[in-house]
């Protein structure tokens, strides 16, 4: 394959990929002018706009290793292809949707169209490079789709206070077009050779209710603070189904995921690293920014720039360590990542009480503390965020072979969306309890990390938030040690990844 031709395979899969992170985030700064502008009428505001947030990524989730398998057996580019153009369409339908219920339903078709592409887009480039280069390539998409994660937010903020929320969903169609003529023009075209058209429809529904049962049942019953049964009742459905599924898979003939896969030591000790990482991940992302503005005063705009060191070790460093990972093997990095994470996250965990009140910063620019209390944090932790990404990849991608890199790819997916929402559940559920505990009571109105609507309430507050905080913070310290100790398990193989697919014997190991 030519230069310029894998130059147009970067392009597709970034593109790809990139729009179905970008619409996990870009849609949020979008929500309350929605809610203004489409008013439901089955639902509460506050609900309505949840759901065209929730809708999109608990359907993307619950259909990406269906979609992992389609592509496998289907084709790669085909289905890659109709992906782009029906989360294209669907897009463009959300751009005009008149109601918010039918911008739910377009949001509930986006998510179905995007589960192609994610894992679509690593199979292909499985496919098209090798050695090296193909570390460097997994590096180069991580970083392309942790810029478009990343300036989500911003982007929608713009587009927002510029134009029309509408442009948020519209700005999707010249993105794809382009990615749709980079994918006819230039994907080649693999698949699964040995695998038959068609797999057990039972493996489909019980992975889809696995997923999307314990995703939407902790996302659910954590809204409602676990007061309404519905909760408990969906995240049961998606653990049994979960119990379910190893039998179903032994048995039958055409099974979605081959039983083969669990048997590569790299595929469950990526997963089950991805599982404690990613949780790890989502409740810094998730927190971190509510402390700062809600506890030390940061703007809206000074929280989002406080992590910019992140984004900007991601950006920098992922196809260079692509390529080292590559080179040495992708074991040191699955270890040194975490670690590096989890030392940041500890200096975070000694983050200071705002002394007397909050820091009240209005500024588009960190206060002076920040320096000292979080930049320190946030630097490590982009530093091991970068060592880990692209080593993730390729270790994932070497641990199969080439012809199951789509359905290798979506399990993986399935797996980083559903860590998140357990450790969220778990954490909320501590944190929760601490700050109550310290307060001694359970005042009306008053949240943790939340400045309280009765002033005299402010020390009290402050000092039980900062206590719920450290708490959540060492949590995750302890989910990262624990990813890095399951990733001493892998096979230290320099090449593996980089090189041809794994014979028989090494996935039977």
């Amino acid at each position: 394959m030519s230069g310029a031709r894998r130059r147009w395979v970067l392009v597709a899969t970034i593109l790809g990929s990139g729009i179905v992170f970008l619409d996990g985030t870009v849609v949020n700064v979008a929500l309350p002018r929605i809610g203004h502008d489409l008013p439901s009428r089955l639902l509460g505001t506050l609900e309505a706009q949840t759901y065209v947030y929730n809708a999109y990524l608990l359907t993307l989730s619950a259909l990406l290793v269906l979609a992992g398998a389609l592509s496998d057996r289907y084709g790669r580019r085909r289905m890659f292809t109709i992906g782009l153009a029906g989360f294209g369409l669907a897009s463009a339908l959300c751009g005009v949707a008149p109601g918010i219920e039918a911008l739910i339903g377009f949001r509930i078709l986006q998510g179905a169209f995007g589960a192609l592409l994610v894992p679509g887009s690593l199979a292909i480039l499985r496919a098209a490079f090798e050695g090296e280069e193909q570390g460097r390539a997994f590096g180069l998409w991580a970083a392309g789709t942790s810029v478009t994660t990343v300036a989500g937010p911003l982007l929608g903020g713009v587009l927002v206070d510029a134009f029309t929320w509408r442009l948020v969903f519209l700005i999707n169609v010249p993105l794809v077009l382009l990615a749709i003529y980079a994918a006819v023009r230039h994907l080649p075209e693999s698949r699964d050779e040995a695998a038959a058209g068609r797999f057990d429809s039972l493996d489909a529904l019980l992975f889809g209710v696995a997923v999307g049962g314990i995703s939407f049942g902790l996302i659910y019953g954590g809204e409602r603070r676990w007061q309404d049964p519905a909760g408990y009742v969906l995240v049961a459905a998606g653990l049994a189904a979960g119990a379910l599924l190893p039998f179903t898979l032994r048995r039958s003939t055409h099974p979605l995921v081959p039983p083969a896969l669990f048997r590569s030591r790299n595929f469950n000790v990526v997963n089950l690293a991805t599982l404690v990482v990613y949780g790890a991940l989502y409740v810094t992302g998730y927190y971190l920014p509510l402390f700062s503005q809600g506890m030390l005063g940061y703007s809206a705009a000074a929280a989002g720039l406080s992590g910019l060191p992140i984004s900007l070790c991601l950006i920098l460093l992922s196809p260079r360590i692509g390529r080292l990972s590559a080179r040495f093997g992708p074991r040191p990095f699955l270890v040194a990542g975490p670690l590096l994470m989890a030392i940041g996250l500890a200096w975070l965990v000694r983050l200071p009480q705002a002394s007397g009140a909050w820091r009240l910063e209005h500024g588009w620019l960190p206060p002076t503390g920040y320096w000292i209390d979080i930049f320190p944090a946030v630097t490590l932790f982009g530093l091991g965020l970068a060592a880990l990404v692209t080593p993730l990849t390729t270790a994932l991608m070497g641990s199969v072979s080439g012809a199951q890199a789509g359905v290798a790819s979506a399990f993986n997916n399935a797996i980083s969306r559903v860590g998140p929402q357990l450790a969220g559940a778990a954490i909320f559920i501590g944190v929760s309890a601490v700050f109550f505990a310290r307060l001694g009571s359970h005042p009306a109105g008053v949240s943790p990390l939340n400045r309280p609507p009765d002033p005299a309430l402010a020390g009290p507050v402050l000092a039980a938030s900062t206590d719920a905080f450290h708490l959540a913070m060492a949590v995750c310290v302890l989910l990262l040690l624990a990813g890095a100790a399951i990733s001493l398990a892998a096979e230290h193989r320099p090449r593996a990844a980089a090189g041809a697919p794994p014979s028989p014997q090494r996935l039977a190991q």
